[in-house]
């Protein structure tokens, strides 16, 4: 019972924000990522983390920032746990701590 009130609340808090945005960018969310969930400009995806607990992770592909809340059913509680804006992050030409490393794909990819 608990799982469908903090459901509700988050589809409540994700049709308010759609509200506020333009209808011409319905097709974009839809083809960004499979967890979309209806809005217009927002991305949205939904993990159980704990056995009463959730992680709410919301995507603004238009200001490339993301935010992460977790959402306690058992308590009815939603707490914001992080925002970051993931612009720079998409500016890096590389970054994996494993081999193969970008650049070493690329190279045997030009090898052909």
């Amino acid at each position: 019972m608990r799982t469908a009130v903090v459901g509700a609340v988050c589809l409540a808090v994700l049709v308010i924000a759609a509200w506020g945005m333009s209808a011409s960018n319905v097709g974009f969310a839809q083809k960004l990522t499979a967890p979309s969930f209806g809005s217009p400009g927002l991305v949205s995806h939904v993990v159980q983390v704990g056995e009463n607990k959730q992680q709410l992770t919301v995507i603004d592909p238009a200001m490339q920032v993301m935010a992460v809340y977790h959402v306690d059913s058992a308590k009815g509680e939603i707490a914001l746990k992080s925002v970051r804006s993931f612009h720079w992050d998409m500016q890096m030409l590389e970054f994996n701590t494993t081999a193969p490393l970008p650049k070493e794909v690329r190279a045997m990819l030009e090898q052909k």
